[in-house]
């Protein structure tokens, strides 16, 4: 992408650009867009017609009271002033009526847009890979999915659609001014290349800023995010002044840029003022030496310098909503940036549903890179018989979790088959092989809902009784029962008013849920005391029976308890028998060297 600035009209092209994008968004609104722009001419040729009324009153009056020039009219001048003021009444009345139905019109279909592009973008979002998440701030994506969708929402209803308005009402009067004067029309026109001389100079800036702003915004956003997460951390390692500084730095600069973007629009739209007032200034004494030489009335002067003021709204338009189209602008390219990122764990056009898992996995020479020529795993071979629990153990670093995570193919590898009951995974479409998946991870995120729809939400669907039955069978009943609202109670983000035991026994009840017919446990007994540790570890039990079972653990206790143990060491497999033996002898002798 040029950092080289833009001028207004790139900044509209480019909006054109991404408004391609958006397109189909915009299909079901065809018929609302075409009554809106029905509205929007018949608003137009009011504004044109408006100022007659005027027109016929003011030349009657002079033409009454015997001035030259003027030419009378047939009818009474009371009759003229009757049927102007009821024309002028009937005009503005249906101008009123139709910029009302424009402006209900455009804003609905506005609206109904920023819906459906916020629901796409929410959804392309959690479709991407751990891997663009990973490194993406969150905060970032946040800022995309709301401000950046909003901003879009506001130029199009408050910006986009007046300047169109105004620009048909522009063509429109000049067309008619020419009509009646073509060569004062020359005089009013004559400061259009002025204004775009520095209308020019000043957009490219405006367009700049503009950008830079929206990008400081996300990593503000980004920021403010990971600190408000971790607050626990912040407060317990007496990082507040530290992160308030960072804060205040990255804010500081976003202030900045928007203070900056603001003084170059404010200037733009003076000296635009400044242009109407010399055009205005010059066709008034120009227009009076016409009206002298009888080549025009008053009244039709009087009709020219109406339209001079409203012809020129448009340029003030343009000057006022610079800023915000630039800023619209580089929000729908960051919207579609996000939209072009492909899912590199999607479906494959040959997948197909996957039957009840009996569960047996194979890992079959499966190599794996996060960053090109740095393999985290290295052709790695392993089957696990169906039913039989496997403890996967080894060094921090060495592949143990990237591992697991192949099998709910929230990666996938880059050379090999990862397959269940003799099914290469990438066969099979994601929703059937992740149902038949449960995933217990150290850290279990809980949602801000109720512990009834965080259980629920290992299936969805799932009867009042499924949720008790799976909470009893990961021994969170009682615990859930002595909580404020029972199975209502509404837990902290991130399950932060629950302790570590009981978000990992709701974390078990929504594993259970799923009656998945293989179970990951990744480091889920970390950090727990020992007589909560006793109680998520029957649960877990309770949990596996006669499942195939994969134990990611750094507890050598623990991995006993297994069928077998398989060692993970700089991403090769070790299955053989004595693995646990080594692993517990390279402990011993790294305890002993520290």
């Amino acid at each position: 992408m040029s950092g080289r600035p833009q001028t207004l009209r790139e900044s509209l092209r480019r909006l054109g650009g991404t408004r391609r994008s958006f397109a189909t968004h915009l299909k079901p609104e065809r018929p609302l867009i075409a009554g809106g722009l029905a509205a929007l001419f018949a608003e137009v040729g009011m504004r044109l017609l408006e100022p007659w009324p005027l027109k016929f009153v003011l030349d009657g009056v002079i033409a009454q009271a015997g001035a030259e020039g003027v030419p009378t009219q047939a009818m009474s001048l009371q009759t003229v002033l009757i049927l102007s003021c009821a024309a002028l009444l009937v005009v503005i009345g249906l101008r009123a009526l139709a910029a009302y139905l424009m402006t209900i019109c455009f804003a609905l279909v506005g609206n109904r847009l920023l819906t459906r592009v916020r629901a796409d973008l929410y959804a392309h979002l959690q479709r991407l890979s751990m891997a663009f998440h990973d490194k993406t701030g969150t905060g970032d994506l946040v800022q995309r999915v709301t401000a950046d969708v909003g901003r879009l929402k506001e130029v199009a209803v408050t910006a986009g659609l007046p300047l169109l308005g105004n620009i048909a009402t522009l063509v429109g009067m000049v067309t008619v001014v020419a009509i009646m004067d073509w060569q004062l029309a020359l005089v009013m026109v004559g400061v259009f290349p002025l204004f775009a001389l520095i209308g020019v100079r000043l957009s490219r800036r405006i367009n700049t800023v503009s950008r830079t702003q929206r990008k400081a915004e996300g990593v503000l956003a980004t920021r403010a995010t990971e600190v408000l997460s971790a607050m626990r951390v912040v407060q317990s390692y007496s990082l507040e002044e530290r992160m308030q500084r960072e804060f205040d730095s990255s804010n500081t600069k976003t202030l900045k840029d928007g203070v900056k973007a603001k003084k170059l629009a404010a200037g733009l739209e003076r000296k635009t003022d400044v242009l109407v007032g010399l055009a205005t200034a010059v066709v008034l004494f120009v227009g009076a030496q016409r009206v002298l030489a009888g080549a025009l009335t008053p009244g039709e002067l009087v009709v020219f310098l109406t339209y001079l003021k409203a012809a020129f709204k448009p340029m003030r338009d343009l000057a006022k909503y610079t800023g915000r189209i630039a800023s619209a602008t580089a929000s729908a390219e960051r919207i579609v940036q996000v939209m072009k990122v492909q899912p590199e764990i999607r479906n494959y056009s040959w997948a197909r549903p996957a039957g009840r898992f009996a569960g047996e996995v194979r890992f079959e020479n499966v190599w794996l890179s996060y960053t090109p020529g740095r393999p985290v795993l290295q052709g790695v071979d392993l089957h696990v018989r169906a039913g039989e629990r496997v403890a996967i153990v080894g060094p921090s670093g060495s592949g143990k979790s990237t591992l697991v995570l192949l099998l709910s193919r929230l990666i996938d590898p880059d050379t090999g088959q990862v397959a269940i009951d003799g099914q290469d995974l990438r066969d099979l479409t994601l929703e059937t092989v992740r149902s038949q998946v449960a995933i217990v991870l150290q850290d279990s995120v809980l949602f801000a809902t109720t512990i009834r729809e965080n259980i629920a939400h290992g299936v969805p669907e799932a009867t009042d009784e499924q949720v008790e039955a799976a909470a009893r069978l990961a021994g969170a009943h009682e615990f859930i029962l002595n909580t404020p609202d029972g199975y209502e109670t509404v837990v902290g983000e991130r399950g932060g008013t629950l302790s570590g035991g009981q978000r990992q026994r709701i974390a078990i009840a929504r594993a259970a849920i799923r009656d998945a017919s293989v179970i990951v446990l990744d480091e889920a007994m970390t950090g727990l005391d020992d007589d909560t540790e006793r109680e998520v570890t029957e649960a877990m039990d309770r949990l596996t029976a006669g499942r195939t079972t994969l134990v990611v653990t750094h507890d050598l206790g623990a991995a006993a308890r297994a069928d077998r143990v398989v060692r993970i060491d700089h991403g090769r497999a070790d299955p053989s028998p004595g693995a646990l033996a080594r692993q517990k002898r390279k402990e011993q002798a790294g305890a002993t060297t520290r």
